[in-house]
C-alpha cells in the first residue's frame, strides 16, 4: 500500500556536489552567478560550498571568495559541508551567512571509509564523537544523522541492511551521549547501488524501527535508477530529498569515471508535481537555472525536464 506525502522537502545540492568533480575550474564569479540564480527559484535549502582540503577537491579552491559574493535571500538556508574539524573551523566563520546543521555521519561501508576519509570504522567513530563535542562547545544543533554508503559500495559490495540498521544505532547513542536527539535519519546511496526494492526494504526497516523518525535520501544516478528510486521513496511515505540541479555532480572518490550526480532536482520536482506533490519550486525558473549551469559547465548535461520541458504547453494546445 503506497503512502505518498502531500509534500516535500527538496535540499539543493547543485553548487557543491556539481562544482567538486568538474576537472576544468569554474570561475568564482560563476559559480556566484549560479547559485544566485538557485535563490530566485523557490528552494529552501542550498548546499553552497565545501570546506574541504584544495589539494584533495581543489574545485573549491575559492570556497572563502564565493561566501562572501553570494546574494542571500532570507528565506533561504545557505549550508556549506565540511569533513574534518579544520574545515568546520571556517565554517564557523561565516555563521552570520550560513546555516550550519551539524550531523552525525556514520560509513556502512569501511573501505570506502579508507578510500574516503582515510579512516576505518573505530576511527570513524571516534571521529563522530570529536565533531560533536566541538558542534555542542560552539553552540551548532544537531539535527540528523546518516550513513553513508547504505545501499552497497563499489569497493565493499552489498551492504546488509542489519549494517545499516547497526550504523544508526552507533550514530544514535552518540547523539544521546552528548544530549542531542536528532529527529532526522538520511540515508546515502553513495555509490549508485540502490534499487526501488532495495530503497522500500532499507527504508521499511530503518522506519520499523525509527517509526518517529523522518528519513530523507540522497540519491545518485549512475545506473539510472535515481527517479525509479525516488518514485519507490515517495511510496514510502519518504518526504525529503538531496537533489543537484540538471543532474549536477558526483562523488570524486568512488572509483567510477561515469560517476553521475544527484538525482536531478527539476527531474525529480516535474514528478511531484504530475502526482500532486507539492514542492514550493518554480519548475519555470528551475530549468532555467539547469540550462544556465550547462552553459557554465560548457557541456550537455544530463537532466531530462531541462531539455524536454513540462507538459503545460501541451495541455494548453490540446485545449484550444
Amino acid at each position: 500500500m503506497s503512502d505518498f506525502p502531500k509534500k516535500v522537502k527538496i535540499n539543493e545540492e547543485g553548487p557543491r556536489e556539481g562544482f567538486q568533480i568538474e576537472k576544468t575550474p569554474i570561475p568564482t564569479d560563476k559559480k556566484i552567478e549560479f547559485i544566485n540564480a538557485l535563490s530566485e527559484t523557490g528552494l529552501k535549502h542550498i548546499q553552497t560550498i565545501s570546506f574541504v582540503n584544495p589539494k584533495r577537491v581543489p574545485a573549491w579552491a575559492d570556497a572563502d571568495e564565493v561566501v562572501k559574493g553570494q546574494y542571500y535571500n532570507p528565506e533561504i538556508e545557505y549550508t556549506p559541508l565540511w569533513l574534518n574539524p579544520k574545515g568546520f573551523e571556517r565554517a564557523l566563520q561565516y555563521r552570520d551567512k550560513l546555516t550550519l546543521d551539524g550531523k552525525i555521519a556514520i560509513g556502512a561501508s569501511e573501505k570506502f571509509l579508507i578510500r574516503n576519509q582515510n579512516t576505518d570504522f573505530k576511527r570513524n567513530l571516534q571521529m563522530q564523537e570529536e565533531y560533536i563535542a566541538l558542534y555542542k562547545a560552539n553552540g551548532v544543533p544537531v539535527k540528523c544523522v546518516g550513513v553513508n554508503s547504505a545501499f552497497g559500495c563499489n569497493f565493499q559490495g552489498e551492504i546488509p541492511t542489519s549494517r545499516v540498521l547497526e550504523a544508526v544505532g552507533q550514530a544514535f547513542t552518540i547523539a544521546h551521549k552528548f544530549g542531542y536527539d536528532p529527529q532526522q535519519i538520511r540515508l546515502a546511496d553513495t555509490m549508485a547501488w540502490a534499487t526501488p526494492d532495495r530503497i522500500k526494504h532499507t527504508v521499511g526497516a530503518v522506519r520499523n524501527k525509527y517509526p518517529d523518525k523522518e528519513i530523507h535520501l540522497h540519491l545518485h544516478d549512475t545506473r539510472g535508477m535515481a527517479i525509479a528510486n525516488a518514485f519507490a521513496g515517495l511510496e514510502m511515505g519518504v518526504a525529503s530529498y538531496d537533489s543537484a540541479v540538471a543532474g549536477l555532480g558526483g562523488c570524486p572518490f568512488a572509483g567510477h569515471a561515469g560517476a553521475a550526480g544527484n538525482i536531478c532536482t527539476e527531474d525529480l520536482v516535474f514528478l511531484c508535481e504530475e502526482m500532486g506533490i507539492e514542492t514550493g519550486i518554480d519548475l519555470d525558473k528551475l530549468i532555467e537555472t539547469a540550462q544556465l549551469a550547462e552553459k557554465i559547465m560548457g557541456r550537455s548535461l544530463p537532466g531530462s525536464v531541462m531539455h524536454g520541458g513540462t507538459l503545460s504547453r501541451f495541455r494548453k494546445a490540446a485545449a484550444q
